[in-house]
């Protein structure tokens, strides 16, 4: 029986569990193998959670698993990159918020799928890492209606060639300044936190157990196998990415 604090107006004991469940997964496969979490967290809540929620709740959640992340990787975290990044967030996320239409979501999805899977079988342009406001400012534009912009960062921390700790340490660490900034905006923009945080509690301690275990995973796999575990887990997201922009627009 699960407290009924910890539910949401209208949401079942099976949709919590479910969502608890999809919280722990998601971590560990972001740890694990350094991407892709968020994305799937979200795909599973856009079914499950009411749309005008969706993004803030995300947000809020995403932030407690990649500051987990990221505390428990701390001495890895590649520091350099994120001055900028925190920067180019706050100006992304300002824009992102003062527009009133949202960008189409299909038109979003393409675009971040196609670059991504560019990335990963092309080099990354040579300036990428000395691209950081930039990078920071697109990505957090971008999340403000899309959510789900790990992908997109990852490719900047891609392109710094770490090894496998400091690759998920600096992106957990990126992914935290850029949540933060996120729902920030949010609550600044007039969305009501108060009714889901006690839901919002639940997911960011599942997650963190998943954090826990991933890293036992992480600690199982050598630089060579994570880099393609990475790249195969960015190119099958980006594919769904882009199938489910395509199908928004023809179908």
């Amino acid at each position: 029986m699960i407290p009924p604090l910890l539910l949401p107006d209208g949401m079942t004991e099976i949709v919590f569990a479910v969502l608890i469940f999809t919280s722990f997964a998601a971590s560990f496969i972001t740890v694990a193998f350094g991407i892709g979490g968020g994305g799937i967290l979200l795909a599973v809540m856009a079914t499950l959670v009411p749309p005008a929620a969706l993004i803030p709740t995300h947000g809020v959640i995403q932030i407690g698993s990649n500051l987990g992340r990221a505390l428990l990787t701390f001495a890895h975290v590649y520091w350099p990159a994120l001055p900028a990044f925190a920067i180019g967030s706050v100006v992304g996320a300002a824009a992102g918020g003062a527009i009133v239409v949202s960008l189409p979501p299909a038109w979003v999805q393409i675009g971040v799928g196609g670059f991504v899977i560019w990335s990963v079988l092309s080099k990354p342009p040579k300036g990428l890492r000395d691209w950081p406001l930039l990078v920071g400012a697109i990505s957090s534009f971008l999340t403000m209606f899309f959510g789900a912009t790990g992908l997109f960062v990852a490719t900047y921390t891609k392109s710094h060639k770490l090894p496998r700790h400091s690759h998920v340490a600096t992106h957990a660490a990126l992914m935290t300044v850029q949540h933060g900034v996120k729902t920030i905006a949010f609550g600044l923009l007039g969305f009501a936190f108060a009714q889901w945080w006690a839901f919002i509690i639940a997911m960011i301690c599942a997650g963190f157990i998943g954090t826990l275990a991933g890293k036992l995973m992480l600690n199982r796999i050598d630089d060579r196998r994570f880099r393609l575990a990475l790249d195969t887990i960015l190119i099958l997201l980006s594919v769904r990415l882009i199938y489910g922009g395509l199908r928004d627009l023809l179908w």
